[in-house]
């Protein structure tokens, strides 16, 4: 049975906790500000397990924070300038790296799902239907095929403990108003394609992701929580990706896969996970760090 027990916020945090969810604890700085803390944590099917994955906290953060740098010139992020340290000032460099201070935004109550390849809940619509999400797809695509145009399929915030809904851009319209709902399609295929196209000069697809959204005091969309880290999209390896099959993604996929071979009823508590599958995640989350950064993730 796996002991790990990673450096998971040994300094104290005297902050009010606003809200602590699989993986993110959310803290009150004042009026304006939050401190976003990403745990090691590690959840499967919406239940939290007993070990977690060393540093996952840091690096989800650390490639977050990458990709909203690049993404600056298409849309305003949540971040601040605010060191951590101003905020916890016994803060050590492990805390810095996976916590973030960022602006107080009202969330929009919907998440924005890209695909450009069809998998997972996607592929599941097309088989039944033809459809995902109401748009019809031409006939005969395989699994993990590239799609001829990326899609817009948005989803609502479920209440906590229910699942997100999909829904259609006409729902979406309902939900969050008509300029709104096209400027969030805009800018989600805007920020995937570049995304895109930076993950596959170093050897990732970048099948599908989510993004979320808050409106700052400006009446501005603001790009917010998390985004392009393995968790929120689904990566695969160019050098072992093929059409009609499912491809092993940069995640927490292993474990997954054990935890499916076990008599568990996917209800808390949830069973330990062997070292080997912790060791193995981590290290394609390391993977997926180097492949975009360009750098080795360092948590000396």
């Amino acid at each position: 049975m796996n002991s790990n027990s990673s450096n998971e916020n040994p300094v104290q945090i005297n902050l009010p906790l606003l809200h602590r969810g699989k993986v993110r604890d959310v803290y009150e700085v004042d009026d304006q500000h939050l401190l976003m803390v990403a745990s090691d944590r590690l959840s499967a099917f919406d239940v939290v397990l007993p070990d977690t994955i060393p540093h996952k906290g840091a690096l989800l953060t650390q490639i977050s924070n990458y990709w909203f740098a690049m993404m600056a010139p298409i849309i305003k992020n949540h971040l601040t300038e605010i060191p951590v340290t101003q905020v916890i000032p016994r803060a050590d460099k492990d805390l810095q790296q996976r916590a973030v201070v960022v602006k107080k935004l009202r969330a929009l109550p919907c998440e924005a799902i890209v695909r450009g390849y069809i998998i997972g809940s996607g592929w599941k619509d097309y088989l039944a239907s033809g459809q995902v999400c109401g748009i019809k797809l031409p006939e005969g695509l395989k699994q993990a095929e590239q799609l001829h145009e990326t899609l817009f399929t948005p989803s609502s915030k479920a209440a906590v403990g229910d699942h997100d809904e999909n829904i259609t851009f006409g729902q979406l319209v309902n939900l969050i108003g008509q300029d709104r709902a096209t400027q969030l399609k805009d800018v989600s295929l805007t920020i995937y394609e570049q995304a895109r196209q930076h993950a596959e000069k170093n050897g990732i697809i970048i099948a599908d992701t989510k993004f979320e959204f808050g409106i700052d005091e400006h009446d501005e969309l603001v790009l917010m929580d998390e985004v392009l880290t393995p968790d929120s999209s689904r990566f695969w390896n160019q050098d072992n990706y093929q059409v009609d099959s499912s491809p092993e993604s940069y995640d927490k996929q292993f474990i997954r896969d054990y935890l499916e071979t076990l008599d568990w009823d996917k209800q808390p508590p949830g069973p330990h996970v062997p070292d080997e599958l912790i060791e193995k995640t981590a290290q394609k989350y390391h993977e997926a760090y180097r492949r975009i950064t360009g750098k080795e993730f360092l948590n000396e």
